[in-house]
């Protein structure tokens, strides 16, 4: 499922959330590199610092997604959302457009629910 993202509903599920997320890219070879990060949104930018691998990913390959766990230990849903790297100038500070969002059930998660939310502000 792919919504675009509306940064007025982005900036309420990141002060849901939390600031503290993986962020996903891929290397040279099509293997995915996870890392923990702290992101910020700063005007219609998601805000974060990499390390030298991330930063050498997205430097070539300018895709990645964001994974926010549950807030709560038995949450329903996680957090995922698109989003394409800006100017990548090596390891430190790299912006992030976002591009789609959705929340995403937690396998196993009590209760019924979607699967998939999409994170507008409808």
């Amino acid at each position: 499922m792919s919504v675009a993202v509306e940064l007025a509903a982005l900036a309420d599920r990141l002060a849901e959330f939390g600031e503290r997320a993986y962020l996903v890219t891929v290397d040279e070879e099509g293997r995915p590199h996870a890392v923990s990060v702290r992101v910020g949104l700063r005007d219609d930018r998601l805000e974060t610092t990499v390390g030298r691998r991330s930063a050498a990913n997205l430097a070539q390959r300018a895709a990645a997604t964001l994974l926010w766990p549950p807030p709560e230990p038995d949450g329903a849903y996680s957090l995922i959302v698109d989003a394409t790297a800006i100017d990548v100038a090596g390891e430190g500070p790299v912006s992030l457009r976002p591009t789609t969002g959705v929340l995403h059930r937690v396998a196993g998660a009590a209760g019924e629910g979607p699967t998939c939310i999409a994170v507008t502000g409808a």
